[in-house]
């Protein structure tokens, strides 16, 4: 499908997944206010979330899904190729598309993800399934949702739920990304912070940032370093050319 997309700026294109039960809108809002003014800032809703409906969720292939959708998203926007940045959910599709379309990115950037199964997965799952339970529970996280999905965003919370979905045999090996890659990731997620001795070792194209006072939505949590960072990377080429 090709998907709902607002696009702010002019230059060269930068694509922001966002995260779970966000939208292209509601997510990566500093970011997108800062880099709009050098980069054209291409903002797409992922499959079943803001106005990109669909009627069935299926978890299994909800990522690769979502890569061929942003595949004919670029296509339909005329964007050949595209710096993409993704957090959580949005990191995972970015991640898939790097491997599946390589051409299509000029560099990637992930924060959010967990590189390897953590020994304790079930305890962390449970707390994760508690806290989207008492999504499903309040009233006004209900009414804030329904107002910007115009899917079941609450079908496709409870498959996340009956299913463990993690997509570990992706993010447990990079050494395929052709493109330069950050990974950008908060100091206070052990599980995701693996990741900075894990990566390098795989792929020599990979650049690690740890942020300090910050956990699994670094971007939203240290939105000024976060921006900063994320933007000598993008601008790396301009340094060293």
């Amino acid at each position: 499908m090709i998907l709902h997309t607002n696009v702010y700026g002019n230059g060269e294109p930068v694509i922001f997944l966002h995260t779970g039960l966000q939208t292209g809108e509601t997510d990566f809002v500093y970011q997108r206010n800062k880099l709009q003014e050098s980069y054209k800032v291409i903002l797409p809703d992922l499959r079943g979330h803001g106005k990109s409906k669909i009627e069935e969720f299926e978890i299994q292939s909800y990522f690769e899904d979502a890569a061929n959708d942003l595949h004919k998203t670029m296509l339909h926007l005329n964007i050949n190729q595209a710096h993409v940045v993704g957090c959580s959910l949005g990191a995972l599709v970015g991640l898939l598309f790097a491997k599946r379309f390589p051409s299509f990115v000029t560099s990637l950037t992930l924060s959010g993800i967990i590189p390897q199964k953590p020994s304790n997965w079930n305890k962390l799952r449970q707390s994760d399934i508690a806290m989207q339970n008492g999504i499903l529970e309040n009233v006004d996280a209900i009414q804030y949702f329904n107002s910007i999905h115009q899917s079941d965003w609450q079908s496709f919370l409870r498959k996340t739920i009956e299913q463990d979905w993690y997509l570990f045999d992706e993010t447990g090996n990079i050494e395929e990304l052709r493109c330069r890659t950050l990974f950008i990731v908060g100091e206070e997620k052990e599980h995701e912070v693996l990741g900075v001795t894990i990566y390098p070792k795989q792929n020599q194209q990979v650049h690690i940032a740890v942020v300090p006072f910050a956990g699994h939505l670094v971007h939203n949590e240290q939105p000024e370093l976060y921006t900063k960072i994320l933007e000598r990377f993008l601008n790396e080429r301009r340094y060293f050319h």
